[in-house]
């Protein structure tokens, strides 16, 4: 279809400037109609820039950057995208507030696991700042949200998890979807402690030179009790035990990770003792003492937590008591390795 397209332009570009709109008019008619349409909503748009351009030198200009859309790649740095079609892609999020109505419950997720992220952010991540076949790691596994979006983004996965039940399941259920899919993406699960495992040692016994993305998703603290391990942060005595435990995770990650890559943590805050805990920008300090630089903030809605499903009309009652606010956002904080 492109190369068509391509070739009316292309033949446009030789036409009187009188005529020029006549044919950009008929092209439109043609992409427009219910067979095309949708799909070529994007070019679609060009053309009616064409079109209402003031100037013939105008729209010979944007019908030549309309063909070098068609018929060039510019490569991304660190993704797939194909830049000169960067209105393509006008799902991937820029903004910093990222407004997620429900969670994506397609593929093999699960919103069971208590904690679990909603897909769509690794999904985000990954597409962003990986190419398709490389390595992206989560040490926070749990359900294996990461993972999944690996396998169905076509890119390999390695996720640790310190529960051998938890991480059993989600070996399962990424077998599952790799024999729906039939995914030549590589993802591996470990059963380990990312505080005190040597990632390096790990990594060469996988044959895997390095990592290009690591996805963090901690426990929030001690909200939610996922074991009864040593080495689960959830069983941190302290805030300051849970940020050394967390600053060796990072550290372990950054031991693997290519320099110039990113690092992605997904934090929320923690309300104890009629006090607010910033357990986000605490933990982003301590990311920032690994070799990283921190590129940016994002704020990420949650409408409702496992733990206050059905309980909005006590948790408003316990605000307006208590003088605090209602925890409806989290943070996705994204570094770079210097």
């Amino acid at each position: 279809m492109k190369q068509s397209i391509t070739r009316l332009l292309q033949k446009i570009l030789t036409k009187q400037n009188a005529s020029i709109n006549d044919h950009i008019l008929a092209l439109q008619k043609t992409l427009s109609n219910q067979k095309y349409g949708k799909k070529n909503k994007n070019i679609l748009n060009e053309l009616r820039q064409i079109f209402e351009a003031r100037t013939n030198q105008r729209k010979r200009y944007y019908i030549q950057r309309l063909i070098r859309g068609l018929t060039e790649v510019k490569s991304g740095k660190l993704n797939d995208f194909n830049l000169n079609r960067w209105k393509d892609y006008a799902d991937i999020l820029t903004d910093s507030l990222w407004l997620v109505e429900k969670r994506d419950r397609s593929g093999n997720h699960s919103a069971g696991y208590w904690g679990n992220f909603v897909p769509q952010i690794p999904n985000q991540l990954i597409r962003r700042y990986t190419k398709s076949n490389e390595w992206v790691l989560d040490p926070f596994l749990g359900s294996g949200t990461t993972l999944l979006e690996c396998r169905q983004l076509g890119r390999n996965g390695l996720g640790i998890e310190i529960q051998n039940s938890i991480a059993q399941k989600t070996r399962n259920a990424l077998y599952n979807v790799g024999a729906d899919i039939n995914s030549p993406a590589h993802c591996i699960v470990i059963t380990g402690d990312s505080t005190r495992l040597n990632f390096v040692q790990q990594l060469k016994n996988l044959g895997i030179p390095s990592v290009h993305l690591a996805i963090l998703h901690p426990p929030y603290w001690d909200i939610i009790r996922f074991s009864k391990r040593k080495g689960d942060l959830s069983n941190a005595k302290s805030l300051p035990a849970f940020l050394e435990s967390f600053g060796n995770v990072v550290k372990n990650c950054a031991s693997v990770l290519d320099n110039k890559r990113f690092l992605a943590i997904v934090i929320g805050d923690k309300y104890s003792a009629r006090e607010w805990i910033p357990l986000g920008f605490l933990s982003m300090q301590e990311v920032l003492k690994h070799g990283f630089k921190l590129k940016s903030i994002i704020v990420k809605n949650f409408n409702q937590t496992k733990a206050k499903r059905n309980q909005e009309e006590l948790w408003r009652y316990r605000a307006l008591v208590g003088g605090f606010y209602v925890f409806k956002h989290e943070y996705i904080f994204l570094f770079q390795k210097k």
